[in-house]
């Protein structure tokens, strides 16, 4: 009788914030049951090679855009499975009523029971969703979300408020079916998430997520390159520039003071936004932010993401940007870095700049980017590494410790990583449905040969195997309590 479901044999274990250790991993009914030397192959059901490997916690992809472009099961299917590239073995995806995602406003009673049916049995990875409060109706479910749904992070778009015309000159309204999105909603919005996370905060944090970009001052920048005839990625930078970011990032954290909400400060994209998010993290020291940046972020430039599909918001900005990103990373200012993954084709990017639809996918690039620009070139330490890609971003949304880390009891989530495999990125080795990428040509040092959801083998040496078994994740997820709501 083997001891084990599933062994992981010879390989350098990254634990997070302890440090990396030469042991093996026992598995046994999807949990880690051991870290222990010495396992021999028959005490296992299958058995996995990692001599000469790190093997990292599963990463926690915590910002994720599954559905905004595609049908959603479609999408969770392909692009979770886009994931296992990556090392991804949880993603958390933003959902909202509105323009795009489902197209419809409602009520979320009647709303997320589809969302949860359209992406179960469809998923590689497990998952989660934050939840876009689009309307005052909406507000009086933020207590049923959190308490009967395991929803435990929301999320406001700040550059959505009013009515101000966006790039494309359709209204915000359009997006968000409402006409009272503004900074009043955003407080009682706040108000709501505070008294939840004072309530329930010890069972696992509750916040709020902010995408900074000041509606008013992005109407005049982009009315003025517009005239000015501008073209290119650089435009867009300018239409969008940090500017924006800082003064609506100043109106998010003074709301944030004024209700006690607990915030994450979503995709920082420039040196000037992550010096103002840094300085309001050191100067609210009683408040619970997190910052966040992302592998595109970290990875491009104007110049260098591939023209309009490069088109993202907020905008990919200047090599200074870029270094000061990688700069605040290396200080450990920075909590975590994601995708913000949002599949979409190249028809839907075109030519023409303001119509091209925002956002690429690159979940499969998030260990790889990270141990090769990060652990490879610039020594950050591969526990640093497993702390941004896992552990912070599963003990900011209620995950941890069954997520993001690797210790007895918690979920048998990890990818084993080649930290000598070169590989250069194209559409082909990132297994989305998307077919371009703005990452084509960079070379990368060191790859996942293996990711392990739940103790099951899902990728293997380039290709994903078995079938789409993730689980819904009814938050907080604590240890000896299973995911609920469609769980496999």
């Amino acid at each position: 009788m083997t001891r084990y479901d599933l062994a992981v044999l010879g390989g350098h274990v990254v634990i997070p914030y302890v440090g990396v250790v030469r042991t093996d991993v026992g598995v046994r009914a999807g949990r880690i049951a051991a870290l222990v030397e010495g396992i021999a192959p028959h005490e296992a059901g299958s058995v996995v090679d990692a001599r000469g490997c790190l093997v990292l916690p599963g990463a926690v992809d915590s910002h994720f855009h599954l559905g905004i472009y595609r049908d959603l099961g479609e999408d969770a299917e392909s692009e979770t499975r886009s994931a296992l590239v990556g090392g991804v073995t949880t993603v958390l995806s933003y959902f909202r009523t509105g323009r795009h995602y489902l197209n419809r406003s409602g009520p979320y009673r009647e709303i997320y029971p589809e969302v949860l049916a359209a992406v179960r049995g469809r998923a590689y990875t497990d998952y989660g969703f934050h939840i876009a409060i689009m309307t005052e109706a909406q507000l009086d479910e933020v207590d049923w979300l959190v308490a009967e749904q395991g929803v435990t992070s929301f999320k406001y778009y700040m550059f959505y408020k009013g009515l101000n015309l966006t790039a494309d000159s359709t209204r915000a309204s359009d997006y968000t079916l409402t006409d009272s999105y503004d900074l009043g909603h955003l407080f009682l919005l706040m108000e709501r998430v505070a008294a939840q996370a004072q309530r329930r905060g010890r069972e696992g944090r509750i916040s709020l997520s902010l995408h900074c970009e000041h509606a008013e001052l992005l109407r005049v920048f982009i009315e003025q390159v517009r005239r000015a005839g501008l073209r290119g990625l650089e435009a867009y930078h300018r239409a969008r520039p940090p500017l924006s970011e800082r003064l609506s990032l100043a109106e998010a954290v003074l709301l944030a003071d004024a209700t006690h909400c607990p915030i994450n400060l979503l995709h920082l994209s420039s040196r000037e936004v992550m010096e103002a998010a840094i300085a309001a993290k050191r100067g609210y020291p009683h408040l619970d932010i997190r910052l966040e940046t992302t592998v595109h972020h970290l990875a491009l430039t104007y110049e260098s993401a591939g023209g309009v599909r490069g088109k993202v918001n907020p905008p990919i900005r200047t090599e200074d940007d870029r270094q000061a990103l990688w700069e605040a990373v290396l200080r450990g200012e920075v909590d975590t870095v994601v995708s913000d993954h949002a599949c979409c084709f190249e028809e839907e990017k075109g030519e023409d700049l303001w119509r091209a639809l925002p956002g690429f996918g690159g979940t499969a690039l998030l260990y790889p980017y990270l141990i090769s620009e990060g652990l490879h070139r610039r020594g950050l330490p591969a526990t640093r590494v497993a702390e941004l890609a896992s552990a912070n971003s599963a003990r900011a949304f209620g995950l941890y410790p069954r997520k993001g880390t690797l210790t007895p009891g918690a979920d048998a989530d990890l990818t084993v990583v080649d930290p000598d495999r070169e590989q250069e990125v194209h559409p082909e080795v990132l297994l989305s449905a998307q077919d371009f990428t703005p990452f084509a040509g960079m070379r990368l040092r060191g790859w996942p040969v293996y990711t392990i959801r739940g103790g099951e083998l899902a990728f293997a040496n380039g290709q994903v195997v078995g079938h789409p078994a993730g689980r819904y994740l009814h938050r907080p997820l604590r240890v000896g309590r299973e995911a609920e709501h469609g769980g496999a």
